[in-house]
Formats: structure tokens, sequence, C-alpha cells
């Protein structure tokens, strides 16, 4: 029997995924810094492409913990607006910045499509319960480079302040440890036992 019969993921989701991939990356260099892919949702963007070819459970299942709520969250602030014409949360308000050119913007609609593909990726695979502690190690090395590496302007994890400005309030250490503490407890933990109970029935 070929690989290819007993892959789990089709093959053209791989290549049409490994496609987009391989358009946004040089586009996304040219308009933005390589801080941008610290990004949580960039990650899992470029980390599903071994996810796929791979089939791995363990990295679908990472990615699954680390964009599931937060781009739940993105498509309801973009949706949201783009019916009503009000702002919700704030968080797509780049997808309606007329300074920014329209295809980089519908390049960002990878948005949209990403949580729907780590979903499908992680049923049809199965919930590796590893990644809870493999996410949690990742997001802390990844809000560590965000908030050494890039600028606060660009705010990239909301390492510097919640929403898109640097926050003040607090010193910027103990506001620092606090995100490093809410993804892990607040985001990770619920959709961890959410995805156990659902997938693997615990």
């Amino acid at each position: 029997m070929s690989a290819e019969a007993t892959a789990q993921i089709p093959l053209w989701i791989k290549l049409a995924y490994t496609g987009f991939v391989c358009l946004l990356v040089p586009v996304y260099l040219r308009y933005y810094s390589m801080g941008n892919f610290l990004w949580f949702s960039d990650v899992a963007l470029l980390a599903m492409v071994p996810a796929l070819w791979l089939e791995s459970r363990l990295i679908a299942s990472m990615m699954a913990l680390a964009v599931a709520l937060p781009e739940l969250a993105w498509n309801v602030d973009f949706f949201a607006r783009l019916v009503t014409g009000r702002r919700l949360i704030g968080l797509a308000d780049y997808m309606f910045d007329a300074r920014k050119p329209a295809f980089l913007r519908a390049l960002s609609l990878f948005h949209v499509v990403l949580p729907v593909l780590v979903i499908f990726t992680v049923r049809r695979l199965g919930y590796d319960p590893r990644a809870l502690s493999g996410q949690v190690a990742l997001v802390e090395v990844l809000v560590l480079l965000s908030y050494r590496l890039t600028d606060p302007s660009e705010n990239v994890n909301w390492v510097f302040g919640p929403g898109a400005r640097p926050q003040r309030r607090i010193p910027a250490p103990a506001y620092l440890a606090c995100v490093m503490v809410f993804f892990p407890v607040i985001v990770y933990w619920p959709t961890h036992l959410l995805l156990e109970r659902v997938l693997l029935g615990r």
C-alpha cells in the first residue's frame, strides 16, 4: 500500500497549504519586520507545514492550543466589523486599514482558514495530550523573544500591553510575567481540557 493511500491528510491540502505559505512568507518579509513571524498565529501558520507533511499529532495539537481561542476572537472581531462596520475588540483593525495594500490584507485572511485547518488536522490525527506542556514551553520562549527582539510599537503577542499600545500602569517585567501566566492558564489549559474531552473522551 502506498504512502499516499495510508495518509490521513489529503495530498491536495498539503500542497495547497504549503504553496500559500511559500507565497505569504516573502510578501510578509517585504512589508513587515522579522519580528512579525513571532506572532503566535504566524508561528502556527508556519508550524502547520511540517505538521501536515509529517502528519504529526504533537505539532498539530500544540497549534490547536495556540490558535483555537485567539483565532476565534480574531474572527469574531473581523466578521463583526465586516458586517456591522463597528469596531468590537480591535484584533482585526489592520484588516480595515486602507493604508495597507489590499493584497497584503487579503493574505491575512489565513486567520479564517487556519483554525479550521488545525482542528480538521487534529480530528484526523488525534489529539496528543503532550501538547499542553510542549505549547507552554513554546509560548514562554516566544513571549521572551517578542519582548527582547521586537519594538514596543509593534507590541508583538501583546508583551508590552493589551491591545495596540504599550501599557504604563505597572512595571514592564510585572506585566510580562502576567502574559507568561495568562496564555498557559487562561487560554491553553481550558482548550486542552476541551480537546481531551471531545477527542479523547476523557
